[in-house]
């Protein structure tokens, strides 16, 4: 539930998110990776931490990647991440969930089985449509 009392739902299989009133009534739903197969892409979502919640994070575990998603308009801005098993990389990201202070954590499902935490460092605009790897170099 978002701070405006908007109910969000993850269609795993249908690959879409919808959108509710509390009283259960339809507002919007948007369709991501709609050909993907399986397990479908849109598994857990997260709020920004900015009292707007101007930004969904998305976890994608078939194709893994997180996305980045602007709530008002449900279309995804960029996406970071990969598929791998090195920090950074995803192996079916299954959980999402942002801290008090912004910081952004996943889950792995299947062979990944770890967490990772990615540090919140302000809010900048998107320059490209996939971050890739965001984990800092040595």
């Amino acid at each position: 539930m978002s701070v405006d009392r908007m109910i969000y739902v993850c269609d795993r299989v249908g690959d879409r998110l919808q959108v509710f009133t509390p009283e259960g009534k339809f507002l919007k739903e948007q369709w991501y990776e709609k050909n993907t197969l399986n397990a479908g892409s849109v598994w857990d979502i997260a709020f920004s931490k900015d009292a707007q919640q101007k930004y969904i994070f998305m976890a994608d575990g078939v194709n893994e990647k997180v996305k980045i998603i602007d709530r008002q308009t449900l279309q995804e801005l960029t996406t970071f991440g990969d598929g791998g098993r090195q920090p950074g990389q995803f192996y079916g990201v299954h959980s999402i969930a942002i801290d008090s202070k912004g910081n952004l954590y996943t889950t792995e499902t299947y062979e990944g089985k770890r967490i990772q935490k990615f540090l919140y460092k302000g809010m900048a605009a998107v320059t490209k449509d996939n971050q890739g790897v965001v984990w800092p170099k040595k």
